[in-house]
């Protein structure tokens, strides 16, 4: 449910050894082109998520991959252009663009009940946060939320506070992506998807509502 990154990630983890990338075995192994770029994705995503940007170096992350370093620029030009290509968050987003309104509350829930565990794919706000240093990585990030909520979404919403409210729908989708599937916070990783989807509505059905119960009658 991350994107097109993020699928990959997971095909490539759940096809390798379970253990942790530092205890991957430094033998080559044997890819096609597109077996290649996945295997380096998802070592990447591993390697970035746990230890921010500048605590992998590119050998690192090859190894773990099973691959060559060269081939990380072959396919990627840079640890840069790599980085960028795991840690983007946009595929995310991508369906809010056309979802009906009335079926967002229950996407979200789709997403934060089906999308993948931290294992099989790092949270793509983990990795960035974990590069924090980079101050362009937050700024990225921040540009994202932007074009996708604060202008794209907030289009589509009626009623005052447009942006607001989007970018108030975009802190529930990463914020409770965030504490089910990365940190596992016990309530909400143990909460079933029909209860989860009650209170999901109850707090994102007033944003997409013009008539938003938020503001009192004194605002209006």
């Amino acid at each position: 449910m991350y994107g097109t990154v993020q699928a990959e990630v997971r095909q490539v983890n759940r096809a390798s050894d379970p253990r942790g990338c530092d205890d991957l075995p430094p033998r080559a192994r044997r890819y096609d082109a597109a077996g290649t770029r996945s295997a380096l994705l998802g070592a990447a995503a591993l390697r970035f998520a746990r230890y921010g940007y500048d605590r992998c170096s590119v050998r690192d992350i090859a190894k773990d991959a099973g691959v060559d370093a060269a081939l990380v620029y072959r396919y990627f030009g840079s640890k840069e252009a790599l980085f960028d290509a795991v840690s983007t968050s946009t595929g995310l987003f991508e369906p809010l663009r056309h979802l009906p309104l009335d079926e967002v509350s229950a996407w979200i829930c789709d997403v934060v009940s089906m999308g993948p565990t931290e294992e099989e794919a790092p949270h793509p706000l983990l990795t960035k946060l974990r590069s924090s240093s980079r101050e362009e990585t937050v700024g990225r990030l921040r540009e994202e939320i932007t074009e996708v909520f604060s202008q794209g979404f907030a289009r589509r919403l009626e009623g005052e506070d447009a942006e607001l409210r989007a970018e108030l729908l975009a802190a529930w989708l990463m914020g409770i992506t965030l504490l089910r599937l990365a940190i596992r916070s016990p309530a909400l990783a143990a909460t079933p998807d029909d209860t989860l989807l009650r209170f999901l509505r109850a707090g994102i059905d007033p944003l997409l509502d013009a008539d938003c119960p938020g503001r009192g009658s004194e605002d209006r």
